[in-house]
């Protein structure tokens, strides 16, 4: 099947839903992300590695919405914080101010998103539910004037649990809306499910889903 057949199968499949696709393109070559943004449309893309997300930006056209989903080392930041669109994966205040002091060096505002561990794998990064209570009671996001702390995003454990899945993106899920209610009204992107559990997360009331191996296959590089 094309990778214009998949995503037209991803989004048919979203329909009725919140939820919008982030193609996540990690490992591939650019040469794919181009076939899905001429045969498909295409425009949101995801990455996990600040040098080839760099790179791709630089030979891509420019009208792409870039997300970063991968695990950020604070050194690499200065080569996406003039363009990146959305960072899903903030798992720490001190990153969150790294990012803000770059995205200030480019004059910019950054969106973010929390990464809430929610599995039962030690090896996921993320804040637990208590700790984001804590860093919007304490005040400590506020003061970051080059960031935008948008909504949360979430990764389930790696089973083939389906009923361990929901529940997974039920509790994140109930997690966003109390803290949208309560102490984050600004909070608008919930970003959970990947391409062997997106359908469950889109039900549980995500609004971007991160598929990759499933559009492109495995990877290349």
């Amino acid at each position: 099947m094309a990778i214009k057949d998949r995503i037209e199968e991803i989004r048919k499949n979203l329909q009725g839903s919140k939820a919008q696709l982030v193609a996540v393109s990690k490992y591939h070559p650019a040469s794919a992300i181009q076939e899905a943004y001429d045969t498909a449309g295409q425009r949101v893309f995801g990455e996990s590695h600040a040098l080839e997300l760099r790179d791709k930006h630089e030979a891509l056209p420019k009208d792409i919405e870039w997300h970063f989903i991968g695990h950020l080392q604070t050194n690499k930041i200065k080569y996406i914080a003039p363009y990146v669109a959305l960072i899903h994966s903030v798992d720490s205040l001190n990153l969150l101010a790294e990012i803000d002091k770059h995205a200030k060096k480019c004059g910019r505002i950054i969106d973010c998103l929390l990464e809430v561990h929610i599995a039962e794998e030690e090896t996921k990064y993320g804040f637990s539910m208590s700790d984001v209570r804590s860093l919007y009671a304490e005040n400590k996001i506020k003061p970051l004037e080059n960031v935008r702390v948008v909504g949360l995003m979430g990764m389930a454990t790696a089973t083939d649990d389906e009923t361990q899945i929901k529940e997974e993106f039920h509790t994140l899920s109930s997690f966003f809306v109390e803290a949208k209610s309560s102490f984050a009204p600004e909070f608008e992107t919930l970003s959970m499910g990947m391409s062997g559990d997106y359908m469950i997360a889109a039900a549980e009331g995500s609004t971007l889903v991160r598929v990759g191996s499933y559009i492109f296959g495995n990877r290349v590089y």
